[in-house]
């Protein structure tokens, strides 16, 4: 079978999840062909994972030229593959507009009509304006041309039902084996200047989407016993803004900046704290789970499913509910052992590589081809 993904800027988790997609279809004998721009075509290795890499700029943010030229070049570029798996709405739009028109005027060969479509939408817009209106044009697109949209969360699964999407099923992203850690906790945690203070640990991009702004009032306090401390592992672009109130307020935060010893983050750290927005199959939150370490997330998006009853789910904004359920785990040796221990059976539970390239096949194999 020959596959063509699509895919725009990424950074993270839709990047290695492409990857770990291109490299398990290639072992299978399949061909796969990657449509993305030059760094993150570069960024997760395409190449070395066996795929052609065909470099297209598809931006993060609507500009009319550049989108147009996109779509002509996603169009010619996946014409000739069995299935067009596009990442992101973005990249989903632009692949599905580039093979409508790459197909206009031209007779099939071998009775083929244009590539099966799928989808993967990995997100969902938490701000409004003129962004929600563009983001929601590019979803009614999506749900116009798919054959098959793959959604990472419930909600946005539901979106795309009454958008009129005609074939919506839940994706299998699965998190990578997480290595042991590699140091003691205790170093981990003088370096980190916790001393005796509970560690508490969020790894996350400082964007909008984390609801970062709800950790910092929980970090606040009041703390009935000794005030933890807590380490944010991550970039992005409200790193200044969080900074900047951390220092006016005295907070007990730390922004630790990206970090490639999170096992070892994870092992100093009493619980890891998502305070989200929105999110999908977080990749950092299933590693957290097959960590083994007790879990506060907000219950938002996909969180609950990925979640089950492996840890504390408290609604998105709710400072005093976040905080109590920090307090708890931090408070109780006893309850934190027992989440503890609910995490790595849930972790255990996860899918893992060979599921998500299994049910990947079987999308591409039992989409219908629109025409």
């Amino acid at each position: 079978m020959r596959v063509a993904f699509v895919l725009g800027t990424t950074s993270g988790g839709t990047g290695r999840h492409v990857a770990m997609l291109a490299r398990g279809l290639v072992r299978r004998g399949h061909r796969v062909l990657v449509v993305a721009p030059r760094e993150v075509g570069e960024g997760f290795a395409f190449r070395e994972a066996g795929a052609r890499l065909a470099e297209v700029e598809v931006t993060d943010r609507p500009r009319p030229l550049a989108d147009a030229r996109a779509v002509l070049a996603a169009g010619r570029l996946t014409r000739g593959a069995d299935v067009v798996h596009a990442h992101g709405l973005r990249a989903g739009a632009l692949a599905g507009l580039g093979l409508t028109l790459a197909g206009l005027g031209r007779v099939p060969s071998r009775g083929r009509t244009r590539p099966r479509l799928v989808v993967t939408l990995h997100n969902a817009l938490t701000a409004g304006g003129t962004v929600g209106l563009v983001y929601g044009v590019l979803e009614r697109i999506v749900a116009r041309l798919a054959d098959r949209v793959l959604v990472v969360s419930p909600d946005l699964g539901e979106r795309m039902w009454a958008l009129g999407a005609r074939d919506v099923r839940a994706a299998v992203v699965p998190a990578p084996v997480p290595r042991p850690a590699g140091r003691p906790a205790a170093e981990v945690r003088a370096e980190l200047g916790a001393g005796e203070r509970p560690v508490v640990l969020t790894i996350a991009r400082l964007a909008q989407q984390k609801g970062l702004e709800t950790l910092l009032d929980a970090a606040a306090g009041p703390w009935p016993g000794p005030e933890p401390l807590f380490a944010i592992a991550g970039e992005g672009p409200l790193r200044e803004t969080l900074q900047r109130r951390i220092d006016r307020d005295g907070l007990p935060v730390v922004l630790l900046g990206n970090r490639d010893d999170v096992p070892d983050l994870l092992a100093a750290a009493a619980v890891a704290v998502w305070p989200s927005r929105w999110e999908g199959q977080p990749l950092s939150l299933s590693e957290t789970l097959m960590a083994g370490r007790p879990v506060v997330a907000t219950a938002v998006g996909g969180i609950p499913e990925l979640v089950g009853d492996a840890g504390a789910l408290v609604p998105y904004g709710d400072v005093p509910a976040l905080r109590a359920a920090v307090q708890e785990v931090i408070a109780d040796p006893e309850k934190a052992a027992g989440r503890a221990a609910a995490a790595a059976r849930r972790g255990a539970e996860l899918p893992d590589e060979d599921d998500a390239v299994r049910a990947v096949l079987d999308a591409y194999g039992s989409s219908t081809s629109s025409g």
